[in-house]
C-alpha cells in the first residue's frame, strides 16, 4: 500500500504520521505543498498536524489553497482515501471535503494532553479496528479544535453514523463532543487527536495503531 504525506510550511507532525503508516506496513511518500500532483498509485492520502503558514488568516485556511491540496481535493472525489489529523483535519474543512469548522478552544487556551476518546463507530476503514464505544487513549495539541457545524449538519453526521470519534471528556467545546468525522463516502476522516503519537509502546501506548493498520488491512483486501 501506499501513502502519501503532505508537507506544509510549519507540518511538525508530517514525520509521526510517515512512521505510523510505515510501522502498518505501507510504503510513504513525502509530498511537498508546492508539488501540484499526488504520487502515482497513491493509496492513502495523510494531512498531518502542525501549525501550517504559521496558522496565519485561519488555522488550514492558507494551506487549503496550496497547490498540492487541489490534487488532494481531486483525489477525494474520486473515492480515495484521506487522513487528516489536528491541523490536517482544518485543512480538510476549509477545503469543503469535510463539513464544519474549527474554532478556537472554548477555554481560550492551547491543550495538549492525552484525553479520552470513545469509538462512535466502527464501520469505517479507519475505526473498523476498534469494538464501536471502546474509550481509548489519544494525545491531543491544538489551540483551534473547538468543532463547529449547525444543527442540520450536526443532525446529518449522527444520524448517517458519521462520527468516527467523540471525547469522553470534551477539552474544547466541541459541538455534540465531536472529535472525529467521516465523509459522505466514509473513505476520508477528520480528527483533532493524534493516534500517530500513541501509536507504538515508546510513546506511552499504542491505542492508535488500530486505526492505521486496520486502515491498511482493509486497502491490501480491498
Amino acid at each position: 500500500m501506499h501513502a502519501a504525506v503532505i508537507v506544509f510550511p510549519g507540518s511538525n507532525c508530517d514525520r509521526d504520521l510517515a512512521v505510523a503508516f510505515e510501522r502498518a506496513g505501507a510504503r510513504v511518500s513525502m509530498v511537498w505543498h508546492k508539488d501540484t500532483d499526488l504520487p502515482q498509485g497513491v493509496d492513502v492520502v495523510g494531512v498531518p498536524g502542525g501549525f501550517s503558514y504559521g496558522d496565519y488568516l485561519r488555522c488550514g485556511a492558507i494551506a487549503a489553497n496550496s497547490p498540492i491540496c487541489r490534487s488532494v481535493i481531486a483525489h477525494a472525489d474520486k473515492g480515495g482515501y484521506v487522513l487528516g489529523v489536528c491541523n490536517g483535519f482544518q485543512i480538510l474543512t476549509e477545503t469543503g471535503i469535510l463539513p464544519g469548522a474549527l474554532l478556537r478552544n472554548a477555554g481560550l487556551k492551547y491543550v495538549c494532553k492525552p484525553v479520552g476518546l470513545r469509538v462512535a463507530t466502527a464501520d469505517s476503514v479507519f475505526s473498523h479496528g476498534y469494538e464501536a464505544g471502546r474509550t481509548i487513549t489519544v494525545p491531543i495539541a491544538h489551540h483551534d479544535g473547538n468543532y463547529f457545524a449547525d444543527t442540520a449538519t450536526l443532525d446529518r453526521l449522527e444520524g448517517e453514523d458519521r462520527v468516527a470519534f467523540t471525547y469522553t471528556d470534551n477539552p474544547n467545546g466541541s459541538a455534540r463532543d465531536i472529535a472525529g468525522i467521516l465523509s459522505e463516502n466514509r473513505r476520508v476522516l477528520g480528527m483533532m487527536p493524534h493516534p500517530e503519537r500513541m501509536s507504538e509502546p515508546l510513546q506511552g501506548g499504542t491505542d492508535g495503531a488500530a486505526l492505521f493498520s486496520g486502515l491498511m488491512g482493509a486497502l491490501e483486501r480491498a
